[in-house]
């Protein structure tokens, strides 16, 4: 591996920390205020919590933590199956709203934004699914430029559903095993986010050169 490759890799750790951190510094909300908050709801908690992630895209909260607070709150396996749910109904809610803007909100995008929608509306399913499964680029994002690609629902929404397990799987074991009552939840979510992170970074190249610059491949 080369050194300028190495470094690279390694800056793409350290922007991934200073994102998470500043992310729950501007917000100055932890997973455990929003565990806290949510099992107060009692029996509706389920409810509220899947209803504030189908609108979250709209605010733009990072979706890391409410994944973790699942896991807090309800448990590795109810936790996977709330986010899940409140997942799809936020990538739905990206996709119309942005649907409904059209390319009015994207006419002076950057030409990698271009690339990228281009490539949507090239082949759907394919290249949403790369995009849910390493995480490339925002998943708000990713709703939002293909509703504004005119993107059909069904291939889009497919494979969300799809990209999204591994995860959806990592954050809530990662929440719930901060919890404490399993440690080995803990282990299976760090293996997942350095596997995820190993296949963004050796797939890089392939990546550029299907979204954006593609010079590496010439």
């Amino acid at each position: 591996m080369k050194k300028n490759e190495i470094v690279k890799m390694l800056g793409f750790f350290v922007l991934l920390l200073i994102f998470v951190w500043g992310s729950r510094s501007f917000w100055e909300v932890r997973p455990h205020d929003i565990r806290d908050w949510i099992v107060a709801f009692g029996w509706w908690a389920p409810i509220v919590f899947i209803l504030i992630l189908t609108f979250r895209p709209l605010v733009l909260f990072p979706t890391s933590i409410f994944s973790i607070a699942a896991g807090l709150a309800f448990g590795p396996y109810n936790g996977i199956v709330f986010i899940f749910i409140g997942a799809l109904g936020g990538a739905t809610v990206a996709y119309v709203t942005s649907s409904f803007i059209g390319m009015k909100l994207w006419r002076k995008s950057s030409s990698k934004m271009t690339k990228v929608r281009e490539k949507m509306a090239e082949n759907s399913f394919f290249y949403i699914l790369i995009l849910r499964l390493l995480p490339f680029l925002n998943f708000d994002l990713v709703s939002y430029l293909a509703g504004a690609g005119k993107v059909r629902y069904f291939p889009y929404i497919v494979a969300t559903a799809i990209g999204i397990i591994p995860g959806t799987i990592g954050f809530v074991f990662f929440g719930s095993g901060l919890s404490g009552e399993d440690r080995m939840h803990l282990y299976v979510a760090v293996a997942m986010f350095i596997i995820l992170s190993l296949l963004v970074f050796l797939t890089r190249k392939k990546l550029k050169f299907w979204f954006g610059d593609s010079k590496d491949d010439q």
